[in-house]
């Protein structure tokens, strides 16, 4: 699992999934507890005494207080949810003498908000983990050699050397030298770049096993690596604030509490059965059922090793309706691998193969491994080579077998053979990459690469669709023709290649004026669109790192059914916390209307309450037993 993709700075989950305890959050209503257990025992040691009563009225004051003036100034917002029942409810326990009911609405009112807080905490250092793996010190060929410097005084015009293994610092052109670099953090494309004069890179990306001269063409910080850090820190700004369930649910519900209140007092002109009223109609079914549930959920998730980073992705989960997919390392598996070996006679493909992978052992180009992976994979027993040359980011020869082989690009088999051009059956297929493999001075074949699917990609677009999910995006940097091969495949409704991460983050905001949209992506060019999605699902499993820090959720399996699964929690998470306000709700209610005609005293009410927020309680516990996740 990648350092820090749980446990970031406000982040409600350890690295094991469970809620850490925010002290700030229980101070009220531990405060509660403490006066009405002293309140108890003085009544209890003195009963013809008003000692208790008093405590519990300087307790209700003393934690009632903080409540109100957070509740007023949220009015003032212009915000009118849940608290107004529970602040008109204080007011009147304090006006009435009723303390004790008034400090069990302050207990429940401020550890249903204390739950709440864990369950709503937002956790994302992405912004800081970009900035932290950006590149920091630039080499600049100067008259009396090379000169290391921050990247920040790299200028226009610079000429940087970028030695085998290091990120490019900013946007250049290469003008000497010959490398291949792997771009796939930013463009999603798993295949190297093949770096020689002429060729723009950009910063951010990772230098393979040669070295060359970068000309700078941007300054570091309008680099595209540093546009990315900034894409993620406008997306996340941009996200609106997510009302609360329970917010929604009292738009209608408060109201009605205040007209049986009115009601009551217009009947009968007693006070302390308006006061029951608001007792019993305090809403903590509304407060505790949606964080209860969604603690269960998240804890739920966490056994199945996705780790939910914030309560309101487990609500966003729910009304998914577009599922937007990263190609490269989300539904392929991100390397380049061995897709076919064809071979000129007299040769035959798998001594072409055995040949090739015999010399790569010996060469750092990250298309070697590939070769050797796939000879091996045959079980052929390769043997040694003698004599190897090697041209950086071009090729490798020497003999194997007493017999002359080169591997290696076009170019570089072109020159070694001294021909004009290869066999016209060699030269199509523009997007495909090639290592053209030659024996004793003669083109014997041709190995070709391609970025494989991952198990399971096809079975989790159906199940996003059994799911609710009505379309599915893909999304990716790398060649359309390619994107849109893996889009059919997989069953996937609409494909988009060749898109920068910028490029990416427009497309999905344009997408969540549409509908909710859920992102799954696992690199650094996904960390954005992550970001910008109304709820983002890393894949740290299999990438992770800074895309896990801009996610609302990370799987930190290799498995593409967890993201399935993680879209089923939520939505068993947040059906369960729904039937638990309708099932408090209605108990309140009746329990209202019996207030109303003077049946239920206030203490009596607020008793009655806690037995409602037990039921409602168990009832959202059930979001963490195990059940049926998959669609």
């Amino acid at each position: 699992m990648p350092r820090g993709c749980v446990a970031a700075r406000g982040c409600p989950v350890n690295r094991d999934g469970r809620f850490r305890i925010d002290v700030r959050s229980a101070a009220i209503p531990a405060a509660a507890i403490a006066f009405a257990l002293a309140g108890a025992a003085l009544a209890a040691a003195a009963p013809r005494r008003p000692w208790g009563e008093i405590t519990w009225l300087i307790g209700l004051v003393a934690t009632g207080v903080p409540v109100l003036w957070r509740t007023l100034r949220s009015m003032m917002r212009g915000h009118f949810a849940t608290d107004i029942v529970a602040m008109l409810a204080i007011v009147a326990a304090i006006a009435l003498r009723e303390p004790l009911a008034g400090l069990i609405v302050v207990l429940m009112q401020t550890g249903g908000e204390a739950l709440e807080r864990y369950a709503e905490g937002r956790a994302s250092r992405a912004v800081r983990a970009l900035e932290e793996q950006a590149p920091r010190i630039a080499h600049r060929l100067d008259a009396g050699g090379v000169v290391d410097l921050p990247v920040e005084d790299v200028r226009v015009g610079d000429e940087l050397l970028v030695r085998p293994g290091e990120m490019i610092p900013c946007d250049g052109v290469v003008v000497r030298g010959r490398s291949a670099v792997d771009t796939s953090r930013l463009t999603g494309e798993p295949m190297p770049v093949d770096a020689h004069p002429g060729v723009n890179l950009l910063s951010g990306t990772l230098n393979g096993d040669g070295s060359f001269v970068l000309r700078a063409t941007a300054l570091s910080r309008e680099s595209q690596y540093a546009r990315i850090v900034e894409l993620v820190r406008s997306a996340e700004a941009s996200k609106a604030p997510l009302q609360r369930l329970a917010d929604r649910y009292a738009v209608w519900f408060t109201p009605a509490t205040l007209l049986v209140c009115a009601v009551s007092w217009f009947l009968s002109h007693d006070a302390t059965r308006v006061l029951a009223v608001l007792v019993v109609a305090t809403p903590c079914p509304l407060i505790l059922a949606t964080p209860i549930a969604i603690i269960g959920g998240v804890n739920r998730a966490a056994a199945r090793q996705i780790i939910v980073r914030t309560g309101g992705a487990l609500e966003q989960l729910d009304g998914v309706t577009t599922a937007v997919l990263d190609k490269t390392g989300t539904l392929t598996v991100g390397e380049p691998r061995v897709s076919r070996v064809t071979a000129l006679p007299p040769h035959a493909e798998r001594e072409v193969l055995r040949l090739a992978a015999a010399l790569e052992q010996h060469s750092g180009h990250l298309l070697a491994r590939p070769i050797v992976d796939a000879a091996t994979a045959l079980g052929d027993v390769l043997p040694a080579p003698h004599a190897v040359r090697e041209a950086a980011g071009r090729g490798v020869s020497g003999e194997v077998d007493g017999r002359r082989v080169s591997v290696g690009s076009r170019g570089f088999v072109l020159e070694s053979l001294r021909l004009p051009a290869l066999p016209a059956a060699f030269e199509d297929g523009a997007t495909t990459l090639r290592a053209w493999v030659t024996v004793d001075g003669a083109l014997a074949g041709v190995v070709e690469y391609a970025d494989a699917l991952r198990p399971g990609a096809r079975e989790l677009v159906q199940m996003l669709h059994r799911l609710g999910v009505r379309r599915t995006v893909l999304l990716s940097g790398d060649h359309a023709p390619n994107v849109r091969a893996v889009a059919d495949a997989v069953g996937i409704d609409e494909a988009v290649g060749d898109l920068l991460p910028s490029e990416k983050v427009e497309r999905v905001a344009a997408l969540t004026k549409q509908g909710r949209v859920l992102m799954v992506g696992d690199g650094t060019n996904d960390a954005p669109a992550l970001a910008q999605a109304d709820v983002g699902i890393a894949l740290a499993g299999h990438g992770g790192g800074i895309a896990a820090e801009a996610a609302d959720a990370v799987v930190l399996v290799d498995d593409l059914a967890r993201v399935g699964e993680a879209v089923a929690i939520g939505q068993r998470t947040m059906r369960i916390a729904r039937q638990s306000i309708w099932a408090g709700l209605s108990l309140s209610a009746v329990a209202m209307l019996f207030a109303a005609a003077g049946h239920i005293p206030p203490i009596v009410g607020a008793l009655l309450q806690e037995g409602i927020d037990v039921a409602v309680i168990l009832n959202a516990l059930r979001a963490s037993a195990p059940g049926r996740v998959a669609g």
